[in-house]
C-alpha cells in the first residue's frame, strides 16, 4: 500500500486494534499521516504493534481497556483525548444457539458491541462537533441482516450497532461530524482462524467472489470512510461482504 498524508494532522482512536481488521486499520490510518491511538486489552501485543508503525514511518499509542467495563470505556475515551477519526473495530462473537447462551454472554456481546460504541460515541462525539469535523466508522458485520440458525446474541448486537450509525449520522450530521458502518462478510483473521481451525476453506464458499476477505481489504474502506474522499457519504452501512450468491435456478 502506498503511503499518503491524507490524514496528515488527524488523530483516529481504534478499538480492537492488536489482530485482525483493527490492526489493518490501523497501519492503513498511520500510513495516511494519521496519529493512532491503539485499543486492545494485551499491552504486549499493544506495544509491539505501536514499534511496526513507528517502523512503517508512522505514529501511535496504545491504551489498554476492557470494553466490557463502562467504566473502563469512557476511561479509554478521557485517555485518547481529541481525536477526529473513531473506528469501532473491536468485537465480541460467540455462534452458539439461543438455548445455549446464557445472560451473562448476551450481556457481553451487547457490552462490546453495542454499549461500548455508544459509550466512546457519547464521549467523543461532541468534542468533534465543536471543533466541526470528525468521522466515525463502525465496523459491523452481515450477521446483522443475514440471520443463521446460530449466533442470534452476536447478530442483535451487531443490528443495533447499524441502527445507532444512522440516528447518530442524524445527530451529529449537522455539526461536521459523519458517522457510517462497514459491514463486512467472512474474513480470514486470526479469530476465524482460532474459530474454524483447518475448517477455515469454508469461509471461500459464501459468496459470489468465491472467497473471504482479508483484513487490508476492509482496512481500505475504512479509510475511506474516515478521510475526506468521503465528505458526502454520511449514515450509511456499505456491504464488504464479496456479494451474496446467487441462488441456483430450480
Amino acid at each position: 500500500m502506498s503511503t499518503t498524508t491524507a490524514l496528515q494532522g488527524r488523530t483516529a482512536l481504534v478499538t480492537g486494534a492488536t489482530s485482525g481488521i483493527g490492526k489493518a486499520v490501523a497501519r492503513n490510518l498511520a500510513r495516511q499521516g494519521a496519529e493512532v491511538v491503539l485499543h486492545g486489552r494485551d499491552q504486549a501485543r499493544g506495544e509491539a504493534l505501536v514499534k511496526e508503525i513507528a517502523a512503517e514511518g508512522g505514529t501511535a499509542r496504545f491504551i489498554a481497556a476492557d470494553l466490557t467495563d463502562a467504566a473502563d470505556t469512557l476511561r479509554l475515551a478521557a485517555a485518547a483525548g481529541a481525536v477526529d477519526i473513531l473506528v469501532s473495530n473491536a468485537g465480541l462473537y460467540d455462534f452458539a444457539p439461543t438455548a445455549a447462551t446464557d445472560a451473562a454472554s448476551f450481556d457481553r456481546h451487547i457490552a462490546v458491541n453495542t454499549r461500548a460504541p455508544f459509550l466512546l460515541v457519547g464521549a467523543l462525539a461532541p468534542g468533534m462537533a465543536e471543533r466541526g469535523q470528525g468521522s466515525i466508522v463502525l465496523v459491523g458485520s452481515s450477521a446483522a441482516r443475514q440471520p443463521a440458525p446460530i449466533g442470534a446474541a452476536y447478530g442483535a448486537s451487531r443490528a443495533g450497532a447499524e441502527t445507532l450509525t444512522r440516528y447518530w449520522a442524524t445527530e451529529y450530521g449537522p455539526s461536521g461530524v459523519r458517522v457510517n458502518t462497514v459491514s463486512p462478510g467472512p474474513v480470514h483473521t486470526e479469530g476465524t482462524k482460532a474459530m474454524l481451525g483447518e475448517h477455515t476453506a469454508v469461509l471461500d464458499t459464501t459468496n459470489a467472489r468465491g472467497r473471504a476477505g482479508d483484513p487490508a481489504e476492509i482496512a481500505e474502506i475504512v479509510s475511506f470512510l474516515a478521510g475526506p474522499a468521503s465528505s458526502y457519504v454520511n449514515g450509511a452501512v456499505l456491504f464488504a461482504d464479496g456479494g451474496e450468491r446467487s441462488a441456483l435456478p430450480a
